[in-house]
């Protein structure tokens, strides 16, 4: 799987999360892999776990970085979908080094525009071009 299709699936957990406890994640990887929507090699379902876990680590400071960046929204006016697609974006940007920051913000937008409701890549780009480093901008 590259690494769009891994980003996907790592969006999907993320979302999932919004919707369960963190004790109950584990067993929702579980039916998540299970459920044949998509193939995936251990190693696959291995760093898909990982990112996951990584940025629900991290989602207070995520959603905190979030909000700072919003203007004229709350975040919990944030639909669930663009909350999952953020911060898996702002988290790429801003603590993974082997993404550059634009990726991250054009493949943010796609899923966005994949599975978001309408307008949201241009939402999801207005928020997270507040999170380009300036020699990138």
């Amino acid at each position: 799987m590259n690494r769009r299709g891994i980003r996907e699936q790592v969006f999907k957990l993320l979302f999932r999360a919004e919707f369960n406890t963190p004790d109950q994640m584990e067993e929702q990887a579980r039916f998540f892999f299970d459920s044949g929507d998509f193939t995936a090699t251990p190693a696959d379902e291995k760093a898909i776990i990982e990112k996951t876990r990584k940025i629900m680590d991290k989602i207070p400071e995520l959603d905190q970085m979030i909000g700072s960046g919003l203007k004229g929204w709350r975040l919990d006016r944030v639909g669930k979908v663009e909350l999952a697609i953020l911060r898996l974006a702002v988290y790429e940007i801003c603590f993974d080094d082997d993404v550059p920051a634009g990726a991250a913000i054009n493949e943010a937008v796609e899923l966005a525009k994949k599975f978001g409701q309408e307008n949201a890549g241009a939402f999801v780009n207005g928020v997270l071009s507040k999170f380009m480093p300036e020699q990138e901008a």
